[in-house]
């Protein structure tokens, strides 16, 4: 960019960097709903619940499908990553 550019746009870079920083926190939060481990740990937990009687078998079958849809969503993610 230009000097005449900087200028102009001087009274935007708040809301730049504002803009900069949600995208910082969205990447990371995706990653870290993303991540393989979080998953299975989240997983390993849910096992203990049911185990415990503190869920029962139709919650902890509907909360495992969406576990494991999430973390066959993660690897899908880490493959396509890969590709790039």
């Amino acid at each position: 960019m230009g000097l005449i550019s900087e200028i102009l746009l001087l009274p935007a870079a708040p809301v730049r960097g504002a803009g900069w920083v949600l995208r910082q926190v969205v990447a990371e939060a995706e990653r870290q709903y993303y991540d393989p481990a979080a998953i299975q740990l989240e997983l390993r937990g849910l096992v203990e619940d049911l185990e415990s009687g503190a869920i029962d078998e139709e919650e902890f079958d509907q909360r495992e499908d969406a576990l494991l849809e999430r973390l066959e969503d993660a690897r899908r993610r880490q493959t396509q990553q890969g590709a790039h």
